[in-house]
């Protein structure tokens, strides 16, 4: 089912999966830009820590945000479509 045929509650669901599931890659890319510094013998810096933290931060917000969102799909045909839709 796309996207356009979702409830409303769903749709918000999957916007908020979509955005969720942006924020985890960029915490991810920039972990394993420090990943690969810290192999190469390098560390971290006190700027890509806090930047680290923060990207964790945004992130947690993303996810609750989801699940807030998810809870609110009440209906188990859009629930249904939205996790198909998800995978």
């Amino acid at each position: 089912m796309p996207e356009s045929q979702l409830t409303a509650e769903a749709s918000i669901a999957y916007q908020a999966f979509q955005k969720m599931r942006e924020s985890k890659q960029v915490y991810f890319t920039f972990l394993q830009e420090i990943d690969v510094k810290y192999k190469s013998g390098g560390e971290a810096t006190s700027t890509e820590t806090e930047e680290l933290g923060k990207l964790l931060a945004e992130h947690d917000k993303k996810v609750t945000a989801f699940n807030e969102a998810i809870k609110a799909v009440e209906d188990f045909e859009a629930r249904d479509a939205l996790i198909k839709l998800m995978s």
